[in-house]
């Protein structure tokens, strides 16, 4: 059992890291004959797929069903089956009694930096602070290294628009676009169209701004997207240095996520 634990647990910490939603299924209880003891659990992800076991049966298919439930409604639960009721739980050969419980675990965000320079180099370090999964992109390569971004879990060296494509966005990726140029912030929001960020932050002055959606109109990015976008990036705090600015990023950060902006 120690080794299918240790299993469960580096993937477990394997999702964490990576910002991937899961459920764990735990067995809080059990009486008369079961296929598994209080304490085993299994890994459950969106898809179905599963680490570790409970004890296979028509009980784990059932917790599969109720972990993506509870995946989907983003809500923990407990289940409990008799073993010998078929319409509840496995109709075959144990007879006993489980309770298992569903704990749905909170995905940690990313935070997606566009762009390596003084700024997004203090974005990235105050959001691994507060916990974020950072993950940077420039596609000069001398700005992503590891002695400029040792925070970030991710360092991407390539065209900011191709790994915006690329990557697996959802509703918990907080994305800050602060790049030197406004024709790299066009191209990224192209490839933001239809795609389910939580945030889209962009920095430079009104006029860049202006010309930066007005070429992103033109290339077919419909007016709901750009209703989304923050800018001037950042709340409104007389920010000046880098770090100062980052502050004012991870503040409306933060007030997205809590459903205060």
């Amino acid at each position: 059992m120690i080794e299918e634990l240790e299993r469960v647990y580096e993937e477990i910490l394997k999702a964490i890291r990576q910002g991937q939603p899961i459920a764990v299924a735990t067995v809080v209880e059990a009486g008369g004959s079961t296929p598994r003891e209080v304490g085993a659990k299994m890994v459950i992800y969106p898809d179905g797929r599963t680490v570790g076991t409970i004890g296979g049966g028509g009980v784990e298919s059932r917790v599969i069903e109720e972990a993506k439930e509870a995946l989907a409604e983003r809500q923990s639960r407990e289940v409990a089956y008799r073993l010998v009721d078929e319409e509840r739980g496995d109709p075959g050969i144990c007879g006993g009694n489980m309770r298992i419980f569903i704990e749905v675990l909170p995905v940690r965000p990313t935070l997606l930096i566009i762009g390596g320079g003084h700024v997004g180099q203090a974005v990235a370090e105050l959001g691994a602070f507060l916990g974020y999964r950072i993950v940077v992109v420039d596609d000069r390569p001398e700005m992503v290294t590891e002695e400029r971004f040792p925070w970030a879990e991710e360092r991407l060296a390539e065209d900011p628009a191709e790994a915006v494509e690329r990557l697996p966005l959802d509703e918990h990726t907080y994305l800050v676009m602060v790049t030197p140029h406004h024709s790299l912030d066009e191209r990224v929001l192209v490839k933001l169209v239809d795609r389910p960020v939580a945030y889209i932050g962009l920095i430079g002055s009104r006029r860049r701004t202006a010309h930066t959606f007005q070429r992103a109109r033109e290339a077919g990015v419909p007016e709901a997207l750009l209703e989304r976008v923050h800018t001037p990036i950042g709340l409104d705090i007389g920010a000046e240095t880098p770090r100062e600015i980052a502050v004012s990023i991870l503040a409306e950060v933060i007030a997205v996520q809590r459903g205060k902006r």
